[in-house]
């Protein structure tokens, strides 16, 4: 049996990935994908304070989320988000969580090595 071109499956997998980004709905006013569970709520709770563009443009593991929130928790000013917290961060993972394509972005400089 003769192995497929390597150019021939690259396109077969950028057409499957074209089609199901098509499948996802975005809300036109924020960017962020529509979906049955925690849209409502990181639309209602997160944009308050910051732009969609700062979910949207990230990537990070549940975690990272986790994180993030803990530090908005700790030094923004952001409120306890209760019972809706577990739905938030699986719409955050699912929707902006870290692929295989931006794990291999290189991690961020420690702080000790940012500019002042």
């Amino acid at each position: 049996m003769r192995a497929r071109h390597p150019a021939v499956i690259a396109a077969l997998l950028l057409l499957s990935t074209a089609a199901a980004a098509q499948e996802k709905k975005i809300d036109p006013e924020t960017g962020l994908v529509i979906d049955e569970v925690g849209y409502v709520y990181v639309r209602g709770q997160c944009t308050v304070c910051h732009t969609a563009k700062l979910i949207t443009q990230s990537a990070k593991t549940r975690e990272g989320w986790e994180e993030t929130i803990r530090w908005m928790q700790r030094t923004q000013g952001l409120w306890d988000l209760g019972p809706t917290e577990g739905d938030i961060l699986a719409y955050l993972e699912k929707h902006y969580g870290l692929s295989k394509t931006t794990a291999l972005r290189r991690q961020p400089l420690p702080a000790h090595l940012m500019p002042k």
